[in-house]
């Protein structure tokens, strides 16, 4: 079997992310893919998760997350200095 039919043998996860829901096959991806997944730059925003408590963990770009059914994610935009 090749890696194209295994990919599709593995099972869909639904995420959001902003509100905005994404399908996608890999159960384990970094912070960065996600956030060009949703179109935004990873340079700027780090992602965090939001748990059942309602409080974020924040995730940065190189870090792995393992994807669940359902998870929720919001972009976290990188500290700036204010003028």
């Amino acid at each position: 079997m090749n890696d194209e039919q295994e990919h599709e043998k593995r099972k869909k996860v639904t995420i959001t992310i902003d509100g905005q829901s994404f399908v996608t096959r890999d159960d384990d991806q970094e912070a960065a893919s996600l956030l060009r997944l949703a179109g935004v730059d990873p340079a700027q925003y780090d992602l965090a998760k939001i748990n059942r408590h309602g409080e974020p963990k924040v995730y940065r770009d190189e870090k792995v997350i393992d994807l669940k059914d359902g998870d929720a994610f919001v972009t976290v935009r990188h500290s700036a200095p204010v003028a």
